[in-house]
């Protein structure tokens, strides 16, 4: 696993710590490991609906 420093604001860095206190997460690492899986799911989400959307755009317009 590689390292990758990143620097949080006092207020997330407070949301974390709330989520790990009440046991949703073991440590920040299992946190933050969770929400990049989350957000790099709805990138890929998004932009596929998004070409889904151009596709049936152009078969019903021709555009």
């Amino acid at each position: 696993m590689e390292t990758v420093p990143a620097k949080l604001t006092e207020k997330l860095i407070l949301e974390a710590d709330e989520l790990i206190r009440e046991g949703w997460y073991a440590n920040k690492s299992e946190l933050i490991r969770d929400a990049v899986r989350l957000l790099i799911r709805k990138s890929k989400s998004d932009r596929l609906e998004s070409a889904i959307k151009e596709d049936i755009l152009w078969g019903l317009h021709g555009k």
